[in-house]
């Protein structure tokens, strides 16, 4: 059994909906319209011990509510779902001690004291004892470039400098799980990189399994090998991000710098645009490969210059999305 099981899991929510204007305001008040939204239907996935997986999908797809049911806040509605053999919402005082949970948009810092006021709270809410707290959090403190901030308010830290606390409240009882919630959002270059060098770190020297959502690519193709693309509720891909980018890195987008005009029809040469400089050629590399192209191209005309593009993560997780009708 893998360390994470999670078998056709089911979340509805119960939403109360009411048009404007004053009238509806008080016909609601006596009687309330409520619609029914499925947060995620039957979710299922395995996950191995000391796997980073990455969780994506577009806003309102499930991703949050997934975390939320995987961390024990909601229970969901059918399904069942055991990590590290116990079952989060049944048993939640054991399993909390056993993993570290970090909201991009949610803080578990107190705002008006310092970091450190928070740390030495969590010590006592987890019952760390007081030899190992000092050797993990100093370690933290070290690996996170915290020294120069833990002793300042919450409130007068920067968005980056705040969630680098985060990240090291949620690892003082040293979890066996990481669940990060985009955990970069609103980050500046330089921190994101620290965060993503730490949690890279983490997980090689100690194991630890992180399941990371986040709508920045960067962050899921620097940190996960596997990736979990949900959309309206449902598992759409569960495999290599490898496998991923070579299904769609095939399609080519190449600019050529010409004075001549350039006749060709070629299999595998599915989009041609004359620009002002010359030509814009997309080509898929299954049919046609790029030194064949040239090969044909520098036979009928004169190349001034040439570039060649390949689609970010982005662009292919946009067309993905396309795919999948999401």
């Amino acid at each position: 059994m893998s360390f994470i099981e999670v078998r056709q899991i089911s979340k509805t929510f119960r939403i109360a909906r009411k048009k404007s204007g004053l009238k509806e305001s008080i016909k609601s008040f006596f009687k309330r319209d409520f619609i029914h939204v499925k947060a995620v239907e039957d979710i299922s996935f395995s996950i191995d011990e000391g796997e980073i997986v990455g969780y994506i999908g577009p806003n309102g797809a499930g991703k949050s509510t997934t975390i939320k049911i995987l961390s024990g806040i909601l229970i969901p509605d059918s399904g069942d779902c055991l990590i590290d053999g116990i079952t989060p919402w049944k048993n939640r005082v054991e399993y909390v001690k056993r993993i570290g949970v970090v909201f991009g948009q949610r803080s578990q810092l107190w705002w008006d004291l310092p970091a450190e006021d928070t740390f030495d709270l969590l010590k006592d809410i987890y019952e760390i004892p007081e030899e190992e707290y000092q050797s993990t959090k100093n370690d933290l403190v070290n690996r996170l470039n915290l020294q120069d901030i833990i002793n300042i308010p919450v409130r007068q830290l920067s968005l980056g400098q705040r969630m680098r606390c985060e990240i090291a409240a949620s690892l003082l009882h040293n979890p066996k799980i990481l669940f990060l919630d985009e955990p970069t959002i609103g980050l500046d270059a330089v921190s994101k990189q620290i965060v993503r060098d730490f949690i890279k770190k983490l997980n090689k020297e100690k194991k630890i399994t992180v399941i990371l959502t986040s709508h920045d690519m960067a962050d899921i193709t620097s940190l996960s090998k596997r990736i979990i693309l949900i959309g309206n509720g449902h598992v759409l891909y569960d495999g290599s991000l490898k496998k991923l980018q070579n299904r769609y890195e095939c399609e080519k987008y190449i600019s050529i710098k010409t004075k001549d005009r350039l006749f060709i029809h070629k299999k595998g040469i599915y989009h041609k645009k004359k620009t002002k400089d010359g030509y814009d050629l997309t080509i898929n590399t299954n049919e046609i490969s790029i030194s064949e192209l040239l090969n044909v191209i520098s036979k009928k005309i004169t190349i001034d210059d040439i570039e060649i593009e390949t689609d970010n993560i982005d662009n292919i997780i946009v067309k993905l999305y396309k795919d999948y009708q999401i």
